[in-house]
């Protein structure tokens, strides 16, 4: 029985892109655990640094949070919430390892009475089939006798200044109904626009992977027709925005589909269909799409240098924007990366910038150096691959001084006045 009257005491397991934001909310209201496996991260955060750029000095100093990388603190604790990464492996299935380890982390520490939110994204089912063994193994407790779970799936978007933890509605469900409402009071201390219920765990497992693939499969269907309409010689911007005069036409883009969610979420409940012998074809169909919106953009970069009359082995491209979305730091499946693969592959001279990325971080992943493109010339093509705040600012005069005659301006994001551009003598393509 869940014993009552219970002053409940918060700790966030993993204090990455999302947790730190679980963390950082909860604390400003109550003082609450920080854990992370990695002390670095620790660290960090204790200096109030967040190397990730999405809080500044002042905003984690405001936040009571005690930061460790100590298992045992986790038994200071009483209500466990944990957000850590569920990414894909290379054959495109879960990979859960990261969610395993922190359930193991976790049942070693349990108490009876305990209350565990896991947030993390995973298939409808996981965390009943996969995390409570794990709890129960290592604790030798009993879920729903002993210790409750709960499921919340976290809606964090990385680098958004508007969206955040406290005004974003949050999803809610426990084990049985007297968890539910011990987890509905506690996230509603933090969460200004309150919670919504649902039924089951499955239930709001199910909400966090249809919300992104949903997205997924919209944006799949602006690639395919911006491929459509280039075959027939149509600027996709200009149909784009005559399109959205309609009121309820969907402002989706298209572009490069990377990141841990929309590009990662769909194959967790592609994988749970399989399991219930469904093939979602649509589905399916959305990520060949997007993943081979790169292909495309390789093949129209090579196709106008030709048109250029700039030859192609001897050329340099410069891409800018290594991150996944904009004005974030976060490099975790950008498809920027594959793109410069590709080209790399044909032997050709890519040049990489980012001002905001981790360069080190960068260089020690992947071995690529990353440049100032303030200093680039002689440049054959310019890719401007994320839309970064710093990279709007750039005017025809630095693609001018930077390119060389008949240099190619790449802009995928469409974030430059092509008329504009194509009006001082420079070659511009959007996606």
């Amino acid at each position: 029985m869940i014993q009552k009257n219970i002053t409940y005491k918060i700790c966030i397991i993993g204090l990455g892109y999302a947790g730190l934001h679980t963390a950082v909310a909860f604390g400003q209201k109550m003082k609450v655990i920080g854990f992370d496996i990695d002390p670095n991260r620790v660290l960090e955060l204790n200096k109030h640094t967040d190397s990730h750029k999405d809080f500044t000095d002042e905003e984690l100093k405001s936040a009571d949070i005690f930061y460790t990388s100590n298992p045992q603190d986790l038994e200071l604790a009483n209500f466990h919430i944990i957000v850590v990464p569920t990414p894909i492996n290379f054959a495109k299935e879960p990979d859960l390892f990261c969610l395993e380890s922190a359930s193991t982390i976790m049942g070693r520490h349990l108490k009876r009475g305990d209350v565990i939110v896991y947030e993390s994204t995973v298939y409808p089912g996981a965390t009943e089939e996969v995390c409570i063994p794990i709890l129960e193994r290592e604790s030798s407790l009993v879920c729903g006798k002993d210790f409750y779970i709960g499921y919340s799936p976290e809606r964090i978007n990385p680098g958004d200044k508007v969206h955040k933890f406290y005004n974003t509605k949050k999803i809610v469900s426990g084990c049985n109904a007297e968890v539910l409402k011990i987890i509905t009071a506690q996230y509603s201390k933090v969460v200004q626009v309150g919670v919504h219920c649902v039924s089951s765990i499955k239930a709001a497992e199910a909400v966090k992977v249809i919300e992104n693939t949903q997205r997924d499969i919209n944006i799949a269907f602006m690639n395919e027709i911006a491929q459509v309409l280039h075959g027939l010689n149509l600027d996709t911007q200009e149909i784009l925005q005559a399109a959205k005069t309609k009121w309820n036409f969907l402002p989706f883009e298209p572009g490069l589909v990377g990141g841990h969610c929309i590009g990662v979420d769909a194959y967790y409940l592609i994988h749970k269909m399989h399991e219930i012998n469904f093939n979602p074809e649509l589905m399916i169909a959305a990520r060949r799409i997007n993943d081979s919106i790169v292909q495309f953009i390789f093949e129209q970069v090579i196709k106008h240098l030709i048109l250029q009359n700039i030859q192609v082995n001897n050329s340099r491209i410069a891409i800018l924007g290594l991150t996944y979305k904009e004005d974030c730091v976060d490099i975790r499946n950008s498809r920027v990366f594959d793109l410069i693969k590709i080209f790399q592959d044909y032997q050709i001279d890519v040049q990489v910038s980012d001002p905001i990325a981790n360069s080190d971080l960068i260089f020690r992943e992947y071995g690529i150096k990353v440049v100032d493109y303030k200093k680039l010339k002689n440049i054959s093509a310019i890719i401007v691959a994320v839309a970064h705040e710093e990279f709007k600012l750039l005017q025809s005069n630095y693609f001018k001084k930077t390119l060389v005659k008949n240099g190619l301006i790449v802009d995928i994001k469409s974030i430059f006045p092509s008329q504009e551009f194509k009006s001082k003598g420079l070659m511009i393509w959007q996606l």
